[in-house]
């Protein structure tokens, strides 16, 4: 079996023109801000009629060949990545396999923009987001990763086992045979091997399902902790308000990043209070899941009392409902205590999982509080008040929903700030094992032969930079969207 290249047989006809196209749009996008400089600048110190002729033609005939280039440039990237779908394995080389690895992806990928532009007016701000280009190719970016997540867990996508070892493919460079391949072995480590001869593409896409579960669900967390608080210190003001703001500013008084790393330390993991006469201790993060994850359970108990208040009957039901299924769920993950064994969370994903909700919620806290502030003066909430409802159904179901805009835009930023805290521990062998395939930890691995052997630590952080950078552009357009609803 011979090692494939990166283009493959297709690079002899493809390589020049896509070196041709990418050369010739960055030359126009440098030539166009220069000129656009130098043409501003003649604007401010020239006065007279010629002043208010407008943009002067060059940097605009410049303009009209950018979006051309940029698109020829994405077609033939796009020819890399789909050439292997229709071609020999190996002609379209490791660009055009790691393409047909991701066609599952692709096809989720075009389903949702297909279906979501068909029914983008119907969609609220969800649909909105596809008026924004910047939007949309966060979303495009961040959705790629989701994607990748859930067909991993089907094993799709994924080629190896990610912490399986193969004799002889320590740090192999891509494209590298796979030595002994037996029958249904997927012939090649596509991008290389790492030191422990583990294949790098696989343990890139399975870090994502890392990260994709514990980023969302803690910051989904950390935001039920800051609105359940935020919304009544902000409404009710007084005692409550100063009470929780003090010890809000006092967990934010600390630099987050020395906080988040004191929480998942050995000692602090292995410290707690021992019950007397039952020789179990009451570790930190077992104090820490049993208060912070309550907020979840009352935030939805208040949610349902305060909607039916005046129908008992489906109140009853569904609060009931709450509190069975979520106290189930909150004696597994706090408690370790399913009875039936089926709800469980490893110790170490779980102290990082509520250092991230404990670090996060003052912030969301503030960010509520202040909103409610401004939210509670506005004529609507005291029409609410006038119909005689009560605070806590102003407070969900008519201040809640109309400061929805910057939770949600917030809610992307603190997502792929977690996502860069996860890496950080990852990187400096704190919360996790030492064998995950989180990118950081995978990073950290990589970086001892980043002189020599430089793909083991390059791959995950090109992965964790464009989740990242995803979704931060989402922000941004959810951000363009709210302003104009």
């Amino acid at each position: 079996m011979e090692p494939l290249t990166w283009t493959g047989a297709l690079g002899a006809y493809l390589n020049p023109v896509f070196t041709l196209a990418v050369l010739g749009l960055i030359l126009t996008v440098a030539s166009y801000l220069l000129l656009s400089a130098v043409e501003n600048t003649k604007a401010v110190f020239t006065t007279g009629p010629q002043n208010r002729q407008g943009p002067a033609p060059h940097s605009e005939t410049l303009a009209d060949f950018i979006f051309p280039l940029s698109a020829i440039t994405a077609i033939l990237g796009m020819v890399y990545l789909l050439a292997g779908i229709v071609t020999p394995y190996g002609t379209a080389g490791i660009i055009g396999e790691l393409g047909v690895r991701f066609l599952p992806v692709w096809i989720a990928l075009a389903a949702t923009f297909f279906l979501s532009l068909t029914y983008k007016r119907k969609l609220g701000l969800y649909g909105k987001l596809f008026d924004s280009p910047i939007g949309m190719v966060g979303f495009a970016i961040v959705m790629f990763w989701v994607f990748t997540a859930i067909f991993v867990s089907m094993d799709m996508v994924i080629t190896h086992d990610p912490l399986g070892q193969v004799s002889g493919m320590k740090n192999k460079l891509p494209g590298t045979p796979l030595r002994g391949a037996a029958e249904g072995d997927y012939t090649h480590y596509l991008l290389g091997g790492d030191n422990l001869a583990r294949d790098v593409f696989s343990r890139m896409v399975k870090g994502s399902q890392v990260v994709l579960v514990i980023a969302p669900a803690a910051t989904l967390f950390a935001f039920m902790v800051g609105i359940t608080l935020g919304l009544p210190a902000g409404y009710f003001g007084g005692k409550l308000d100063t009470v929780i703001s003090f010890m809000a500013n006092l967990v934010l008084a600390f630099p987050v990043i020395l906080l988040f790393f004191l929480l998942v330390t050995p000692e602090i993991r292995a410290a707690g209070i021992q019950i007397p006469g039952t020789g179990y201790i009451w570790t930190v993060p077992t104090i820490l899941a049993s208060i912070l994850f309550l907020f979840p359970l009352v935030f939805l108990v208040v949610l349902f009392d305060s909607r039916y208040f005046t129908q008992p009957a489906k109140r009853n039901l569904y609060v009931g409902l709450t509190v069975l299924i979520g106290g189930y769920i909150y004696l597994g993950l706090a408690w370790d205590a399913d009875p039936f064994g089926l709800i469980s969370i490893d110790s170490g994903v779980l102290i990082v999982f509520v250092s991230v909700v404990f670090v996060n919620s003052p912030t969301v806290f503030r960010i509520v509080r202040g909103l409610v502030l401004d939210i509670k003066t506005r004529d609507y909430v005291a029409a609410g008040q006038t119909r005689g409802e009560g605070p806590w159904y102003i407070m969900l179901w008519e201040i809640l929903p109309n400061a929805r805009g910057p939770l949600i835009v917030d809610f992307c930023l603190r997502i792929g700030y977690t996502t860069i805290l996860l890496g950080t521990l990852g990187f400096f062998g704190l919360g996790l094992s030492s064998e995950s395939p989180d990118w950081g930890t995978t990073i950290n691995a990589g970086r001892r032969l980043l002189s020599i052997y430089p793909h083991p630590a390059i791959v995950p952080a090109i992965a964790l930079m464009s989740l990242v950078l995803g979704l931060n552009l989402l922000a941004d357009g959810l951000r363009e969207e709210s302003l104009k609803d």
